[in-house]
């Protein structure tokens, strides 16, 4: 009997075929997005360093939210990681939307980034 793959599987295999294409530099650093049921998180990584430049989720302390798994809430993630990477003296970024098909959540999340000052 053949089985259909999970959703999550066929993800975790096209997140990897992006990811054979693209990486972050310390002048130009991935913006990764993971997006679970309840919760939506970005973050700025530098893949030449390994390391995690800036976050922000919707587990935030920062963010006073009814629902962390909306449209809205997605928008202020998005918002929030762009104003902590313009802080840092970052705008142009390599944008790694994890495999996600790119509306509804993702979308949000980009468009709120771009909105406030990210370039991608």
């Amino acid at each position: 009997m053949i089985t259909k793959p999970d959703k999550n599987q066929v993800r975790k295999k096209r997140h990897a075929r992006v990811r054979a294409k693209l990486s972050g530099t310390a002048t130009r650093p991935r913006l990764n997005v993971y997006r679970s049921n309840k919760n939506i998180y970005a973050q700025l990584i530098d893949d030449l360093s390994g390391v995690t430049l800036a976050s922000a989720s919707t587990l935030d302390k920062d963010l006073s939210l009814e629902s962390t798994s909306n449209v809205e809430a997605a928008q202020k993630v998005g918002e929030l990681i762009a104003k902590r990477a313009v802080e840092k003296g970052y705008t142009s970024v390599v944008f790694d939307r994890g495999g996600y098909l790119y509306h509804g959540r993702i979308k949000a999340l980009a468009d709120a980034a771009r909105e406030n000052g990210l370039e991608f």
